[in-house]
């Protein structure tokens, strides 16, 4: 057991620090050591127990139903409120966008209304379940969702629409009063998408935040999804998804009898759920309770401020938006430097920032994810910010090749063969057992050029080669991080 332990060790210290607050995206560090202890105990506790059959297990019952309870009385619910916890946001929004399509059978082509700033778990239900996107530009300055141009979106056809408490890509929060009165008039579910903000946006209400409703407490609001595992600093991977009502719950249910074994009846996409991470989250949410939780948000509010401050003091440098929450985004203000450089640069200092690439009215930008653990070490990490911002003008734009940019140009995502993605992987450099490239600027580069649909396909077909047996990343301390996360993509909820 101790060899295997140790070699677990061994590949685990080539990932991305989880603590610390040195990795700005895909990680919630609450700071407090005692929160993994008492997660991991609990999570031993109920980890063979199975949530598939609540009668079989009621202690898991007693669990989900008490943290249901808590995301509730945090988000504005009433006594009618009900909800399910999911492993992650992306089940949860998926959940919301089956519950909203099953309520109308009576549509062939059911469709959605969102802005293009909601979170890409919701063009992931519309491809699995069939529902029509109807994608709606934001402002290009606030990047908040348009109240007026989401209502005018709505028609016959749609079954639910969707806001954002805050969005992902710059952490504002969408006007989800007057978008909800627009689904309300029209009779259509209206969806919250906070599972980033919402365990810690009503903190920092309490804390003397003026934030706009987006809770249960406006008017028209059906659903809201909410993760644990963001900022209650709970275990991956515990989300909730609330309803206003249980007749509202009742479509995203699933129930089969017609096969000769048990009936199936399961109130998530997942049938066997171990209870260890909703025993997990369950034991930290109790743990730290309404003060400590006031606590960790206050810690977590000064740090953004202090980071939000110092970005904006660094020549060349520009928040995107008014970010509401924990959420930094910041793009270069002139054409001297390369963010991706910069983003490589931070990765040498110790420090993961996420490339974000441009879409719509967005430019390339950087990304934060803030969280209580990054309270004390602001200036340390704007220090290091401004010195990569130095050493990004000093090594100048980062050029891709004329004739590789013509060859992406002409592939054609559809028809993208194994020879072109090898031709393109001989291009970028990526050829051979040399593993991943140290810097990811150029890679990122070579990205930005490629169409929305093509990027999409070539980091499929990488992925597929990821997850090949016999693959073998090179630990973090012998690059500069891999395409799965340097290159500007994010893996779902």
């Amino acid at each position: 057991m101790t060899d295997v332990l140790a070699r677990l060790r061994e590949l685990r210290s080539g990932d991305l620090p989880t603590h610390g607050g040195r990795t700005l995206a895909y990680v919630y560090d609450s700071g407090l050591s005692e929160v993994d202890e008492i997660a991991a105990a609990a999570h031993a506790l109920a980890s063979s127990a199975n949530g598939l059959d609540p009668t079989a297990f009621p202690s898991l019952l007693k669990l989900e139903n008490d943290l249901v309870a808590h995301a509730a009385g945090l988000l504005g619910g009433t006594p009618d409120t009900v909800g399910a916890v999911t492993s992650g946001g992306t089940e949860s929004c998926l959940l919301a966008v089956l519950a909203a399509r099953d309520s109308r059978p009576d549509l062939d082509r059911p469709s959605m209304v969102l802005a293009e700033t909601a979170h890409a778990a919701f063009h992931k239900a519309a491809h699995l379940f069939g529902v029509r996107k109807i994608v709606v530009p934001v402002d290009p300055d606030t990047f908040r969702a348009d109240p007026a141009a989401m209502a005018a979106a709505i028609d016959e056809s749609t079954v639910l629409v969707v806001a954002s408490a805050p969005s992902y890509a710059h952490g504002v929060i969408d006007p989800i009063a007057e978008i909800a009165a627009a689904a309300s008039a029209r009779g259509v579910r209206m969806h919250v998408d906070a599972c980033i903000g919402g365990w810690v946006l009503p903190y920092f209400a309490k804390l003397g935040a003026q934030l706009p409703r987006f809770d249960f407490r406006v008017p028209g609001v059906t659903s809201i999804s909410v993760d644990l595992h963001k900022y209650a600093y709970c275990a991956k991977g515990v989300s909730v998804l609330l309803h206003a009502s249980a007749e509202l719950r009742r479509t995203h249910y699933f129930a089969s009898a017609a096969w000769p074994g048990y009936t199936m009846l399961n109130p998530t996409l997942q049938s066997t759920r171990s209870g260890g991470p909703l025993a997990a989250a369950w034991a930290v949410v109790n743990h730290l309770g309404e003060e400590g939780y006031l606590q960790l948000a206050a810690k977590t509010r000064e740090a953004v401020g202090r980071i939000r401050a110092g970005v904006t003091g660094i020549p060349g440098l520009r928040v995107l938006g008014d970010p509401d929450s924990t959420l930094i985004a910041f793009t270069a203000a002139d054409d001297g430097f390369d963010l991706f450089t910069v983003a490589d640069e931070m990765k040498l200092r110790g420090w993961y920032v996420q490339p974000q690439f441009a879409e719509g009215g967005s430019p390339l930008n950087l990304h934060l994810t803030v969280t209580a653990a990054n309270h004390g070490s602001e200036a340390e990490f704007l220090a290091d910010l401004t010195s990569s911002v130095a050493a990004a003008r000093a090594a100048g734009a980062v050029a891709v090749d004329p004739d590789v940019a013509a060859f992406v140009a002409a592939l054609d995502p559809a028809t993208l063969t194994a020879e072109q993605f090898a031709g393109l992987l001989a291009a970028a450099g990526m050829t051979g057992g040399d593993g991943l490239p140290e810097r990811m600027a150029p890679i990122n580069a070579l990205l930005a050029v490629a169409s929305a649909p093509l990027r999409e396909r070539l980091l499929v077909e990488f992925l597929g080669a990821l997850y090949t047996p016999g693959f073998v990343a090179p630990a973090s301390s012998e690059r500069e991080g891999s395409p799965a996360s340097d290159s500007a993509v994010q893996s779902g909820g």
